[in-house]
């Protein structure tokens, strides 16, 4: 067992004599609530009754219902090719491609989802994924600081997700806030000692952002633009590259994953092409082997696995294969003009939700922003509609907390269901 054990006795011993600290109880002796006795546990199942234990768990989980919640993970029709490509054996059981002379299936499937990411986003340069959407906003809020030579500080306002702002505070790089009225953000006062700007379009609440004033702005103080953006929305929106952002990060989720309660994700990260090797992870290029045959090799490797931990640009950064396999998968099945007929129909059905919700007497918080396919209204109780929406078998929007619901539409949503989503929230009050 002591083979497994990463630290001695004589080990901890030493640390605990660094700290002037007797033993490992004393380093926690301050720490509260400590729990004294034993755990009250269940006794032991076979491997028959655990698994039965779990289905009678399983079955009490909603599932199949029309859902209306957003906020990031987006509900979206997912072709039956996508699970089936990824399920090959030869995808599934791959991890990550640390001999990539053997690895070249595994490198090319990357090196398009790069390319998709970059083509998309309209920047040079993408990495291999990184673990979600939140974990890519705060690697590019790192990397604003390593590019600019500036304490790590950014700006942002209540437009970005407010799971991705919690990370960013994680990692204890300074948040200012810019002013958000009317549904979308005002760049015009910019801080001068910030390394990076935040501008997430659409924002949390649905509404488009301007991300050329947000980059102009931003370029006028020295600092970085990082766009945050569905990539859904950039099928019809113009990319952030062409904009003047910087960096551009998101979400991969809505292309090709199903909500997975919670996960696993992915995250994309795309930069200008002088920016290369500060961009976290890796990235897979293409060359040519000794018989002038096209291959695929891991062209840069910025991450701590690879070189020295100190001057590794991350050390959270493994690349997430699969999922963004399927995300390529998805996105190379659906094409151009598939990803558009998706932003479309998505656009089309939550305004349709969005007029007939107003025509029933509820108020969108944000009338004069201009949103794509989710926008917040305003409801007596929200509580209360979410609970009678989830009785007729419909999962409802966010609770934002403040008297409204941010409600997101998507292609899967049918005009049934859209009636029926205006009918038992006007009953319900």
């Amino acid at each position: 067992m002591a083979r497994f054990t990463p630290h001695t006795e004589a080990d901890i011993q030493e640390m605990l004599d660094a700290i002037a600290v007797d033993t490992l109880d004393d380093l926690f002796a301050d720490v509260e609530p400590r729990y004294k006795g034993e755990l009250d546990l269940p006794s032991a199942l076979s491997e028959y009754e655990a698994l039965r234990e779990v289905d009678a768990l399983a079955k009490m989980n909603v599932w199949g219902l029309p859902i209306f919640l957003g906020a990031g993970a987006y509900d979206r029709i997912v072709p039956s090719a996508v699970g089936a490509i990824i399920s090959r054996g030869e995808f599934l059981t791959s991890y990550t491609p640390y001999q990539p002379e053997i690895s070249q299936g595994t490198l090319q499937s990357i090196f398009e989802f790069q390319s998709m990411i970059s083509e998309l986003t309209g920047l040079e340069i993408s990495n291999a994924s990184v673990y979600d959407g939140a974990n890519a906003v705060v690697e590019a809020a790192l990397m604003t600081a390593r590019l600019t030579k500036r304490d790590p500080k950014v700006a942002v306002s209540s437009g970005l997700n407010p799971r991705y702002r919690g990370v960013i505070e994680t990692y204890r790089v300074e948040v200012v806030d810019l002013p958000f009225e009317y549904g979308t953000t005002d760049f015009s006062n910019v801080p001068d000692d910030v390394s990076g700007v935040f501008v997430q379009s659409p924002n949390f609440f649905g509404a488009v952002e301007d991300i050329q004033a947000a980059s102009e702005a931003t370029h006028d103080v020295g600092a970085l633009c990082v766009a945050v953006c569905d990539p859904i929305s950039l099928s019809i929106l113009e990319a952030p590259g062409n904009l003047g952002a910087d960096v551009a990060v998101g979400e991969a989720q809505p292309l090709g994953m199903p909500l997975m309660f919670g996960g696993p994700y992915t995250g994309y990260m795309a930069t200008r092409e002088e920016f290369v090797r500060q961009l976290p992870g890796r990235i897979c290029g293409e060359t040519i082997d000794k018989d002038g045959k096209l291959a695929y090799v891991l062209t840069l490797r910025g991450r701590e696995q690879d070189i020295r931990r100190a001057r590794a640009n991350s050390n959270i950064c493994t690349n997430q294969a699969l999922t963004a396999l399927a995300a390529t998968v998805y996105t190379a099945l659906m094409g151009p003009e598939g990803l558009r007929g998706v932003a479309e129909l998505s656009i089309s059905k939550a305004h349709y939700l969005g007029n007939r919700l107003q025509a029933s007497g509820f108020r969108l918080r944000y009338p004069d922003a201009a949103y794509l396919w989710e926008f917040a209204v305003e409801l007596p109780d929200v509580a209360k509609a979410n609970e009678a929406l989830l009785e007729a078998g419909i999962v409802g929007g966010l609770d934002l907390g403040d008297g409204a619901m941010l409600v997101a539409v998507t292609e899967k949503r049918t005009k049934d269901e859209l009636d029926a989503f205006v009918e038992v929230v006007s009953d319900a009050f």
